[in-house]
């Protein structure tokens, strides 16, 4: 019987059993191998602060309102970042067949049912460690942040927040020709930035906040842009002093709550500053339809295959799928100790 992992109620996680999933027509039974866990968005599911746990998503307005949540507990299917075996493919699929290995979003459950469109062309790359495949989203994540900074080759980028996420855009944001200047709270991120190409780093702490020692580093004129994927409202505030005039911000984080510390009377309005959201659900739109989530899926994973883009020093942990409720209470009380939690099922390679 496939087992998935439940949210009960907040920080409580469990590893259920779940209904077998049929075969249909135009789809492949893949048996899971590892799946990533998502520090920041699936946190929200696990502390109860998820906005779609108590307003209503209205689809036709894009708006939060009130009335009935959108999600309640239990909360299944949660986890975006899988890697498995293909095990059985239905009759009229052909472009997939058993023992092929795959990556795609198909949630922390030991085995699904998806469409073979959606992983036909995600293959794990030859050679590539397979934990190394939960990257695909986070990656996708970041990639989709540097390309909202616009950043162009000489530029110098703020990259606030060094956990996976920020670490692979301080990677890419290299990759791409900017000269990265990383802020975390933690030193040992910091020295993981470094290893990713970054050219200087900064303390949260840094006596006069990190922004100014970044004008200073500048010779006064700031950074051409910032990028902040901490997800806390006073860093998106001190990625707006570290800007320039007429700098753009990407707040690429999921931020919580009300907006404490972000005071927009001052740098924001002065400078001119544009802050522009970044979220994996649209490509910025000065890219036209060019870009969309699959080709950021496939060239973050061909930066990984061909040595670019290292990942494996981000794997901090892989444990067991029936200690998933550890592993979310580390990751809630204990965050500087990890990097990327990796949920092993059974079956998956040793």
């Amino acid at each position: 019987m496939p087992q998935v992992v439940q949210f009960t109620a907040p920080y409580r996680v469990t590893l259920a059993d779940a209904e077998p999933f049929p075969l249909r027509p135009g789809h492949v039974r893949v048996r899971t191998w590892y799946s990533g866990i998502s520090a920041g968005t699936e946190l929200t599911a696990y502390r109860g602060s998820n906005p779609y746990l108590a307003k209503t998503w209205d689809e036709a307005r894009r708006l939060f309102v009130d009335g009935t949540p959108r999600f309640s507990y239990p909360l299944t299917g949660w986890g975006y970042q899988e890697v498995g075996e293909v095990v059985e493919v239905a009759d009229d699929v052909a472009a997939l067949g058993p023992g092929d290995v795959v990556f795609g979003i198909w949630g922390h459950v030991s085995e699904a049912v998806v469409p073979v469109e959606k992983v036909d062309r995600q293959r794990l790359p030859a050679g590539l460690d397979p934990v190394h495949g939960v990257f695909s989203r986070l990656g996708a994540i970041a990639l989709n942040a540097v390309l909202g900074a616009e950043v162009h080759l000489g530029e110098d980028v703020a990259v606030f927040g060094q956990g996976v996420i920020g670490l692979l855009a301080t990677r890419l944001t290299v990759l791409s020709g900017g000269r990265v200047l990383a802020v975390d709270a933690i030193p040992g991120r910091r020295e993981l930035a470094l290893g990713m190409g970054a050219a200087e780093v900064f303390a949260v702490d840094t006596p006069g906040g990190a922004a100014s020692a970044m004008r200073d580093h500048t010779g006064g004129r700031g950074v051409d842009a910032a990028i902040e994927l901490s997800g806390s409202h006073h860093a998106l505030h001190e990625a707006v002093r570290s800007v320039g005039a007429d700098g753009t911000v990407v707040a690429a984080g999921f931020y919580q709550g009300e907006a404490s510390g972000l005071r927009l009377g001052e740098e924001f309005h002065h400078n001119r500053v544009r802050i522009v959201a970044s979220q994996i659900g649209g490509t910025p739109s000065a890219l036209g339809p060019r870009w969309d989530h699959a080709r950021l899926v496939a060239v973050f994973m061909a930066a990984v295959g061909d040595g670019r883009v290292e990942v494996a020093p981000l794997v901090s942990h892989v444990v067991d799928a029936a200690d998933v409720a550890d592993a979310f209470a580390r990751l809630d009380t204990d965050p500087a100790s990890v990097l990327q939690m990796v949920l092993r099922f059974p079956g998956a390679p040793a």
